[in-house]
């Protein structure tokens, strides 16, 4: 798999925020398909940061219904692959710098 394909994008939520900074943990989205490997080569490749630790996660797929005026409308948000990515002490992230 090819580097560029292993990172979807990255999480930006208040949980994630925080551990940015008190853990250097930063949540990242990522391929199905990729394993913990993939996963550190190609954050110290787009980064260029030293990478301590990978832990994975699948999120389940959750079933969404909301109520309009043509009825119920029900769907579906799908799985995905979550990894969250301990840098080196001292090391850090810029994920703003792109927006």
């Amino acid at each position: 798999m090819k580097l560029a394909e292993v990172l979807v994008k990255p999480i930006l939520t208040e949980k994630a925020n925080a551990q940015q900074e008190k853990l250097r943990r930063y949540a990242f989205r990522v391929n199905r398909k990729a394993n913990k490997l993939e996963i550190k080569k190609a954050v110290e490749g787009f980064y260029g940061v030293t990478v301590v630790d990978v832990n994975t996660s699948v999120v389940p797929a959750k079933h969404k219904s909301r109520f309009t005026k043509a009825g119920v409308v029900e769907g579906r948000k799908p799985a995905y692959k979550k990894a969250l990515v301990t840098v080196a002490e001292g090391e850090t992230i810029d994920l703003y710098s792109n927006i």
